[in-house]
């Protein structure tokens, strides 16, 4: 009997800067940011209220379009699995990196606005960037309506 594992990530924080986009040889994007998650406790020897924030490198890719919504300050969640790599840095030392490799990031607020706590509210104020790609397989399998309603042709449409 096999055994079973599980490697999920979800965040919800802030982007620590703007997003950077790169190709790869072979023309692929790899876009990467940093979110901060923030955990807030109360020290029970003193009763302070404590925080600490803890930064995830973040790798997206084949999403180059969604790098310019990505920017500094602007509320992210994401989903996807932490994938570790190893390289050698310069003085020939193994050096190892945990990264998140993102299967859905979906922008939730503007920039500047108040972190939330973990329970995020999904309001409707938050926007999709990016759908998860079981809806875009659902969505690319409907069949296009035959009748739009409105009269518009082809020659309508500006691309």
């Amino acid at each position: 009997m096999a055994s079973r594992s599980v490697n999920k990530v979800i965040l919800i924080g802030h982007l620590g800067k703007d997003a950077e986009t790169k190709f790869t040889p072979a023309g692929i994007s790899v876009t990467k940011f940093s979110v901060a998650t923030n955990r807030r406790w109360k020290d029970q020897a003193t009763g302070e209220w404590k925080e600490e924030t803890d930064w995830s490198n973040v790798t997206l890719w084949r999403a180059e379009n969604l790098s310019n919504y990505l920017t500094k300050g602007k509320q992210v969640y994401v989903e996807g699995r932490l994938q570790t790599r190893s390289y050698e840095d310069k003085d020939g030392k193994k050096v190892y990196a945990t990264d998140v490799v993102a299967d859905e990031v979906i922008l939730l607020g503007s920039g500047g606005q108040a972190s939330q706590a973990a329970g995020a509210d999904f309001s409707q104020e938050s926007r999709p960037v990016s759908m998860p790609r079981s809806a875009q397989q659902r969505t690319a399998a409907k069949p296009a309506p035959e009748d739009f309603g409105g009269g518009i042709t082809d020659d309508d449409v500006p691309f």
